[in-house]
């Protein structure tokens, strides 16, 4: 199969790798290329091509490898990386690179939900400070004086700004926005169906016929065709059997002849698959199974009921001890509370203010009158919960007062030390929010540090952290 290399990818990787290796005086040559844009144009392909045909040794790191539960972890996997790498230019005499693939979901933050650990702020400064200092790189706990060889790093990505800013700034990352134009989709589609005998014609018309999809689409397309084949496969051998007839089978695995690659079949196979995806962006599920989800709001607000009247409380009967020491009260059966359902603790409830209610004795017979004193707020809409302390209450409602959001995050005793705190959700704005959310938490995680936080709405920016709760 002859793939097909975009020209503009070629010329600029060719570019940047070549004036890696090049020493040029008075030129400083940024060390990262960053090569971001829509999902499934063919970033990290188009790479794998121009190696290939470079002639260039690529030592890949995924973004999943960024995060690991031991905090340094990745960034010693990078420095390690690199120096095996400059190893290698050193003992072959080759071309040599770096690429990290998806390195905006290793290590880049998305939203206010989007956990932001040490390992993270560890992966950034470590990928700073070599491209700040390329040839000496060295591992934690040894030190070698001896230049290393500079190695390019070539990162692919969907959207470069969840990055930390100083590490994409100019003289670190070189950024290359790769959208392919019609010509260049032609041309990479036309390699994917080079042996299937579509007629250049044809292949423009696929094309123009889903403008907007990515060029994954169109080589999932092409799998999509032998779909038949295969299901014709299984209903001959039958089902219980194609597992013997596939995986250690004595016989020769199945063979498949080519399909009818025909330009109306692939419209028809490829509108399905445009239905599909309508179908999961349509869809939205989520907001059916969990209520609590609306937008970017961690909870739904609560709309209160209506205050509804109370009846006047009768008193309760009042007699005179045989001993004289005063008025005690009787508990009788007309003794009784108001009458009143239980609220749940995040309702929103309307009291008077320094209400007292008196309450029977617990014991029969004569005893002294008891009554307590219900604080109250006299403000309308007022959350009333029995888990959360005061503290913790006036430090949300000073931080909803100022502008901010707040944020929630847990962490259990092991990972407490290395400070690799993990997100409880979205960014909370209002009061009742924050008590549900709170009170949840304090449920789920009673055996795990729970603290609270503000996030600056425009800049993102946390304030205030305060630990409400600790496991002993």
């Amino acid at each position: 199969m002859n793939y097909y290399i975009a020209p503009r990818f070629l010329e600029k990787l060719a570019v940047f790798i070549t004036k890696n290796y090049l020493n040029i005086p008075g030129i400083r040559v940024p060390l990262i290329l960053g090569i971001h844009g829509r999902k499934g144009e063919g970033k990290s392909f188009q790479c794998d091509l121009v190696f290939e045909k470079m002639g260039i040794e690529v030592t890949h790191i995924s973004g999943g490898e960024l995060e690991s539960p031991d905090a340094g972890d990745p960034a010693r996997l990078l420095r390690l990386r690199y120096r095996e790498t400059a190893e290698l230019i050193r003992v072959r005499g080759k071309m040599c690179a770096i690429m990290i693939n998806d390195l905006d979901a290793g290590a880049g933050r998305f939203d206010e939900g989007t956990q932001y650990t040490v390992n993270t702020q560890l992966v950034n400064a470590t990928l700073m400070n070599i491209a700040d200092n390329p040839t000496n790189v060295q591992l934690p706990g040894s030190y070698d004086e001896t230049p290393l060889h500079r190695v390019p790093i070539i990162v692919t990505g969907n959207d470069l700004s969840t990055l930390y800013a100083p590490l994409i700034r100019d003289g670190r990352m070189e950024k290359f926005y790769w959208e392919p134009d019609r010509n260049d989709k032609v041309g990479i589609v036309a390699g994917i169906y080079s042996d299937d005998g579509l007629p250049s014609r044809e292949i423009e018309q696929l094309v123009d016929t889903f403008p907007n999809q990515a060029i994954d689409f169109f080589s999932a397309l092409r799998s999509r065709i032998y779909d038949e084949q295969i299901r014709d496969f299984i209903f001959k051998v039958g089902v219980e059997q194609v597992a013997r007839r596939v995986v250690n089978s004595a016989d020769r695995p199945p063979e498949f002849s080519k399909p009818n690659f025909n330009l109306s079949r692939l419209i028809e196979m490829g509108n399905l698959m445009v239905k599909e995806q309508q179908q999961v962006q349509n869809s939205q599920l989520v907001k059916e199974y969990n209520r609590a989800l609306d937008g970017n709001r961690y909870f739904k607000e609560y709309t209160a009921p209506p205050p509804q009247e109370r009846s006047p409380s009768p008193q309760p009967e009042i007699i005179t001890s045989p001993a004289g020491n005063g008025s005690e009260a009787k508990s009788s059966s007309k003794d009784y509370l108001p009458t009143q359902t239980p609220l749940p603790v995040w309702q929103s409830v309307n009291r008077f203010v320094n209400e007292s209610i008196h309450l029977p004795a617990p014991a029969s017979g004569v005893a002294n009158v008891t009554s307590y004193d219900v604080a109250h707020n006299s403000r309308h809409n007022e959350v009333i919960s029995t888990q959360i302390g005061l503290q913790t209450l006036e430090q949300v409602r000073n931080l909803l007062a100022q502008g901010y959001h707040i944020g929630i995050e847990h962490v259990d005793k092991r990972r407490f030390r290395t400070n690799s705190w993990k997100s409880c959700g979205q960014s909370i704005v209002g009061e009742s929010e924050a008590i549900i959310a709170l009170e949840a938490n304090l449920a789920e995680y009673q055996n795990e540090y729970l603290r609270i936080f503000g996030i600056e709405p425009r800049t993102k920016r946390r304030v205030m952290e305060t630990i409400i709760h600790r496991p002993e």
